[in-house]
């Protein structure tokens, strides 16, 4: 019997996550909302200064001023394929 090495390699691959931007406690209800907005801009903003693609897939703003954001990301340095189109 020969002994021999199948090579797997990555083609694709993209991170699909859900992510809640909560209320800090103790915030009036107005600026506790304008910190979770200023939030998720760093968080896009820190996406687009390492270059990781992404696509926004939902924006959902909740009753109390949060935020639930579904996103699709590049992982590390994987290529994406087709999966941001």
């Amino acid at each position: 019997m020969e002994d021999f090495f199948i090579m797997k390699r990555i083609k694709a691959a993209c991170l699909e996550q859900t992510i809640h931007f909560q209320l800090k406690d103790g915030l009036a209800p107005e600026p506790a909302r304008q910190q979770v907005r200023q939030e998720y801009e760093s968080y896009k903003g820190q996406m687009d200064r390492r270059r990781t693609r992404y696509r926004i897939m939902e924006e959902c703003e909740q009753p109390d001023g949060s935020l639930i954001v579904k996103i699709k990301k590049q992982n590390n340095t994987q290529p994406v394929g087709g999966y941001l189109d």
